[in-house]
């Protein structure tokens, strides 16, 4: 049974390509700094190197393969124009496909979606057919507020996003609803911001039909589900008043989250509330917490000895998390001549 970690990030990407971001910063100001693409040349030897610290980490905590997708943090939508969010997201999504062509039975792609405040999703489409029909990605990243803490945008749920979720659905891959760096000082990026995003766009599903609309759409809600899984009865008592349908019914065919939970009490409760079949195994390495637990000695996102430790789950729900409900969700078994782990 090979593991599938679902949510990675190319954190450790080679010098050159922080340069180029922050002359294209830096050319907002000065356009002398407009970076050239060519100077983006990296050989596969330091694309390589960039990268070895997710393969130790992956044979270190018995994991196969992670789908793979540009740092979250660096995605950073609120900085400059939507032309500067698509060059800088066709360079990094081209970086996860070297890596992806490299380590095949490691890294599958996932996309960065070249959004921008105020500029409607259709104008990622392009680049979201690019990375799926040509370099072979099997989902996208979406951010729910590409302003950076300042929500300008329409809720999720809005007909405003409506053409980015028919793509998604043409194209059969799901989302991961995950916002970037926080441009507002009232919220720590990784602390409060990704986890306040994570349980927002959980409340906008609630209280929306967004599925009745798109019932083959897929969303995946990372880190655990922000604070959903933690106020359950809440969402359950906030859908029954508000003439919703129960949660199953209403998000639970379309809606999944992931395992990117710190400590075993945490994991053990998301475990204990969500539905197996909507739970997918994920750590985020390498990613937010990059530390060692000193109650533990091991690192906190070393997230496979937590469901490990679950001896209530069957060898059945234990699969389904590991590797069958990413298969499913992600629609694996179409990229399996390219990524022959997941065969």
């Amino acid at each position: 049974m090979p593991v599938i970690d679902c949510h990675g990030h190319y954190t450790t990407t080679p010098k050159p390509l922080d340069d180029y971001r922050k002359r294209q910063i830096a050319a907002l100001k000065d356009p002398a700094q407009v970076p050239a693409r060519d100077t983006l040349k990296f050989s596969d030897d330091e694309m390589r190197a960039s990268v070895q610290s997710q393969l130790k980490f992956q044979r270190e905590r018995g994991t196969d393969i992670t789908i793979f997708s540009p740092r979250a943090a660096g995605m950073s939508h609120h900085i400059g124009t939507a032309a500067i969010s698509l060059d800088w997201s066709q360079v990094c999504n081209d970086l996860i496909h070297r890596v992806c062509t490299l380590y095949p039975d490691n890294f599958i792609g996932v996309c960065q979606l070249p959004q921008s405040p105020g500029v409607r999703p259709d104008n990622c489409i392009g680049e979201l057919e690019r990375c799926v029909k040509q370099l072979g990605f099997v989902g996208c990243n979406l951010n729910p507020d590409p302003s950076g803490g300042y929500w300008t945008d329409p809720p999720l749920t809005d007909r405003w996003w409506y053409p980015i979720y028919e793509k998604l659905v043409e194209l059969d891959v799901p989302a991961m609803v995950h916002v970037s760096a926080s441009a507002n000082p009232n919220f720590h990026h990784t602390g409060a911001h990704y986890i306040n995003g994570d349980t927002t766009a959980f409340m906008q599903f609630l209280t929306s039909d967004l599925f009745k609309d798109f019932p083959t759409l897929r969303m995946i809600i990372p880190h655990g589900g922000g604070a959903a899984p933690y106020h359950w009865g809440r969402y359950r008592g906030l859908a029954q008043d508000m003439k919703r349908p129960p949660l199953d019914e209403l998000l639970l065919k379309n809606v999944y989250f992931d395992t990117c939970v710190y400590h075993k009490l945490g994991m053990e409760l998301l475990l204990k509330i969500v539905p197996v079949d909507n739970i997918l195994f994920a750590s985020e390495m390498v990613g937010a917490v990059r530390g060692i637990d000193p109650t533990t000695s091991h690192y906190y996102d070393d997230t496979k000895r937590y469901i490990d430790a679950a001896d209530w789950l069957s060898d059945s729900d234990r699969r389904k998390i590991f590797e069958g409900n990413a298969r499913k969700v992600y629609r694996l078994d179409r990229v399996a001549k390219r990524h022959p782990a997941v065969a």
